[in-house]
């Protein structure tokens, strides 16, 4: 039966590695994708909303202790306290516009008894990559305004650190206020807030992200393509094995040739290939008499 090359192990692997890969298109890359793509999409609408949104007082927006979400993030609000320049933390490694730089993470007690981490923005490098001199924040009392974001995270859970080749500088690897909070013992609550352009304390504001859709909805269905077109080869392979002349079939033939021609003897093989010549040899006419 020309059903059997089902059953061969070649063909078990074939239709266990096109179901394996059609899988991971359908349930675990396009989704992925598709989730990029709605994160993405909530960035730029909250992005959006912030531009003409008045700020609101932080406390009205996230209660104490309350880490950021995506749905307060990029949310201004207006913060009030002191900035402690004593435990200011540089964060190193950073890219701003294509560019090298370094983030300056300054935390202020605000006069409700909070501490938050405020990002200052930015410095590029100076000689031989070292952090620059850069401004120190204001003295006293001030109000700034600030955008919410939610901490990041370092897979290595790596903390601030400083050496020789810091001068002496904390340096860390993220923005995130769990690493300030140690590295100075504060209380600092979760997120941090990024300033404004023109705020005290700002030295280059961070740009905000490009509202741009990305690619990740196009991925996501090229994924499903991807999944359709194995799914679709392997039925047309299939099928075309069925019918007569199929690649397996031919093989499977030749294989049974060989396999016989093995069990077979020298002698029978040799007289075999002799009959098989003569055979194809013409035969002699009779010579006519005269």
């Amino acid at each position: 039966m020309r059903w059997k090359f089902l059953l061969r192990p070649s063909w078990l692997f074939l239709v266990v590695g096109v179901l394996v890969f059609a899988f991971a298109c359908f349930y675990l890359l396009s989704p992925w994708q598709f989730s990029r793509n709605s994160e993405r999409e909530a960035q730029n609408s909250a992005v959006q909303s912030s531009l003409t949104a008045d700020p609101r007082p932080l406390s009205s927006v996230l209660a104490p202790g309350v880490a950021p979400d995506a749905k307060t993030e990029w949310t201004r609000v207006t913060i009030t306290g002191t900035y402690l320049p004593q435990d200011e933390v540089v964060a190193r490694l950073r890219t701003v516009q294509g560019e090298p730089a370094f983030e300056v993470l300054t935390p202020m007690r605000t006069t409700d008894g909070q501490v938050v981490l405020i990002d200052r923005g930015y410095e590029k490098p100076a000689d031989h990559g070292a952090v620059p001199p850069y401004a120190a924040p204001p003295a006293g009392t001030v109000t700034v305004i600030a955008r919410i974001r939610q901490d990041e995270t370092d897979p290595k859970n790596r903390d601030a650190f400083a050496d020789a080749s810091t001068a002496g500088k904390l340096q860390a690897y993220d923005v995130d206020s769990r690493v300030v909070a140690k590295s100075s013992g504060l209380d600092i609550r979760p997120g941090y807030y990024q300033l404004d352009q023109n705020q005290p304390g700002t030295l280059n504001a961070l740009p905000l992200p490009q509202l741009d859709s990305g690619p990740f909805f196009s991925y996501a269905l090229q994924w499903i393509a991807f999944g359709v077109m194995a799914i679709g080869g392997l039925l047309y392979f299939t099928i075309r094995e069925l019918k007569p002349g199929g690649v397996l079939a031919e093989m499977g033939d030749r294989a049974k040739e060989k396999r016989a021609r093995r069990r077979k003897s020298v002698a029978q093989i040799l007289a075999e290939d002799e009959a098989d010549e003569s055979a194809e040899e013409p035969s002699e006419e009779p010579a006519q008499r005269s």
